[in-house]
């Protein structure tokens, strides 16, 4: 049983504008030490995928610094491996794709030239450690054209963009719908889905003389015509919405619980790019409670209920609380942060006093000074 996947590096990207300005989507960075990429990549080779292509469209320069070649995840290899694939491969007039059946229709010819019985899609927003291997298996059994991940959730007005399934007693899809923001508790399509490769590149190959252009409207809305099945995920699953929804969930990963779920679930692990960096440098005067501190830093102030990225330094007499400091910032002395997002190598001067809240963090760009 041969499976490729098919990983989106950009779609959602438009929900975190701040974000992703300068970036993919799959190179946000998320945890201390990773990139969300990490986690669909991790989740694909942890299940024996080893055959990768990652859609690319905008701002992928960081994308492409960060996987390499693949050898952080087992994929550098002669035979499959993984790939990068730009955005104007098989676009007919050249354009780029707007939709994710477009995306899909872009890469054809990667998917055409492979022996993969199956191809695993997965978004890049996505922060959950998931074992697709019983989900393929449960596919084959079936015989299913296309099986939908889904969670039980109880739904909230940021839902308002995500699709919702019904299901038989069988786990047969039988309704797709576009949640419309109300309340109770459904079933969320998750972004992963496996569907027969077979019947893909059918559905591509005659997308033109049939109209299709959206994979939900088009294809996945049409439960009579396609044997699509739903298989639930149970464990921890964060979609990164928004900035808030990135505050929220990385603020998770403060509780023990989540981290054992996230990280070392089963024995499969997330794994990012290596750096070879020195141990964090805690002085005399640092104070940290509650806090992921990643290789690197140097804290001689107060941090509190924070994440703090590689190669940070935060100052004596400057505390830290509730926020998200990335890679290569430095907060100068007797400077206060609170619910503050700060993205890389920006720089807080001395004497600042900067706060947000849960459910609106103060989001500092990139290599700006303050």
């Amino acid at each position: 049983m041969k499976t490729l996947g098919i990983i989106f590096s950009n779609i959602h990207e438009r929900d975190i504008p701040e974000l992703t300005k300068v970036r993919t989507l799959a190179s946000v960075p998320f945890g201390g030490r990773y990139r969300l990429i990490d986690f669909a990549l991790s989740n694909m080779v942890n299940s024996g995928i080893t055959n990768i292509g990652i859609i690319a469209k905008y701002n992928y320069q960081s994308l492409m610094d960060h996987v390499q070649s693949g050898k952080s995840w087992g994929l550098a290899r002669k035979n499959g491996g993984l790939t990068i694939l730009p955005p104007f491969n098989d676009m007919s007039g050249g354009g780029v794709f707007t939709t994710r059946f477009e995306a899909l229709k872009s890469v054809k010819s990667f998917i055409r030239h492979n022996e993969a019985d199956y191809v695993v899609m997965s978004d890049c927003d996505i922060v959950s450690n998931f074992d697709f291997t019983p989900v393929v298996l449960e596919h084959e059994k079936k015989g299913a054209d296309i099986t939908l991940v889904y969670r039980k959730k109880e739904l909230d007005p940021s839902d308002k963009e995500r699709f919702t399934i019904d299901v038989d007693e069988n786990e047969r899809v039988t309704k797709l719908t576009l949640s419309d923001g109300g309340k109770g508790i459904k079933n969320v399509y998750t972004d992963f889905m496996i569907i027969s490769r077979r019947i893909l590149l059918y559905i591509i190959d005659h997308s033109d003389q049939w109209g299709i252009s959206s994979f939900s409207r088009d294809i996945l809305s049409h439960t009579n015509e396609y044997k699509i099945f739903g298989y639930e995920h149970s464990g921890y699953y964060a979609a990164i919405d928004s900035l808030i929804d990135y505050y929220k969930h990385s603020m998770d990963l403060l509780d023990p619980e989540v981290v054992q779920e996230l990280f070392y679930k089963g024995g499969a692990e997330i794994y990012t790019k290596v750096r070879d960096s020195a141990p964090a440098k805690f002085t005399d005067t640092a104070c940290v409670r509650n806090s992921m501190v990643a290789d690197g830093c140097l804290i001689e102030g107060t941090v509190e209920n924070s994440i703090i990225f590689r190669g940070c330094h935060i100052a004596k007499g400057t505390k830290v609380t509730n926020s998200i400091i990335m890679q290569d910032s430095v907060i100068d002395d007797g400077s206060t942060l609170n619910c503050v997002i700060m993205d890389k190598a920006a720089h807080v001067l001395d004497g600042r006093l900067l706060s947000g809240h849960p459910t609106h963090p103060y989001y500092i760009e990139k290599e700006a000074e303050i």
